[in-house]
């Protein structure tokens, strides 16, 4: 999937979470989520982040692979526990989980799928995959706006 995908799911699921539980701060669990939704493709050097951060994506690159280690569930848990030591707003560090576990479960429909389990060799993809970029993916992108629109409507009543 593209950046711009992932960073609307990880915005999409975060404001579907704060209009339904109101127990987090909206504007930081948003804003966290579209961060935390790139956040596991710092391994691909040609991604959003990994442009931003090329010395550290080429190091975790070299050391991992792509979609191996920042696309596992061993990652979320490593994340989880340093953003829980690290980051003392839980609104930020809910959106950056959340954004990554979209990000997860995005690249999880595509071909290549990921290496949810790292270490184990295993890939995982949903049965239905799409082309990163493709006609699929951008039908995807308009159906998250929608649902974003939607639940926005509920924390700040645009409509």
């Amino acid at each position: 999937m593209t950046g711009k995908t992932h960073i609307m799911a990880g915005i999409t699921a975060t404001t579907v979470v704060a209009a339904i539980s109101g127990e987090y701060e909206a504007e930081w669990l948003i804003a966290a989520g579209a961060v935390g939704g790139l956040i596991p493709d710092i391994c691909h050097s040609g991604s959003k982040i990994g442009r931003r951060f090329p010395l550290v994506s080429k190091l975790v690159n070299t050391i991992f692979g792509h979609r191996t280690f920042t696309h596992s569930l061993l990652f979320l848990a490593l994340m989880a526990l340093i953003l829980s030591k690290a980051v003392s707003n839980p609104s930020i560090t809910m959106g950056i989980l959340i954004g990554m576990a979209t990000h997860l479960l995005l690249d999880a429909a595509t071909k290549q799928g990921i290496k949810l389990l790292y270490p184990s060799k295993i890939t995982v993809r949903f049965p239905v995959t799409t082309k990163t970029g493709g006609k699929a993916e951008n039908i995807l992108l308009l159906i998250m706006t929608g649902i974003t629109l939607y639940f926005a409507n509920d924390i700040v009543g645009l409509f």
